[in-house]
């Protein structure tokens, strides 16, 4: 799943948090659990067989120590499926990210 990361710099001794479109106005201050609620998100919407989905899921970040930005991460480029994933999934994830560098 494409990652949309979202930085904003807020005002140096406020404490950096995270929040997750999908979770509302939960704010994550340990980001462990971020890392954590990425994978599980991803296995919510995608199983947990190495599966792919064009739903991106949207982190916002703010932190006394980032720059405002905007970052997309999305799946690598492959060229052979690996067990369990469809034959097409070599076409699917390059149909993402050109829909993401044609914008």
């Amino acid at each position: 799943r494409p990652l949309v990361l979202q930085l904003y710099k807020i005002d140096q001794g406020q404490e950096a948090y995270a929040q997750f479109l999908h979770q509302g106005n939960k704010k994550f201050t340990d980001f462990s659990l971020v890392r954590k609620e990425i994978q599980e998100e991803t296995d919510r919407v995608t199983g947990k067989k190495n599966q792919i989905s064009p739903l991106p899921i949207n982190l916002s970040i703010y932190s006394p120590n980032v720059v405002n930005l905007t970052l997309i991460d999305l799946p690598g480029l492959t060229k052979v499926a690996v067990e369990g994933q469809p034959e097409s999934i070599v076409q699917d994830i390059e149909n993402m990210v050109r829909s993401y560098v044609e914008k």
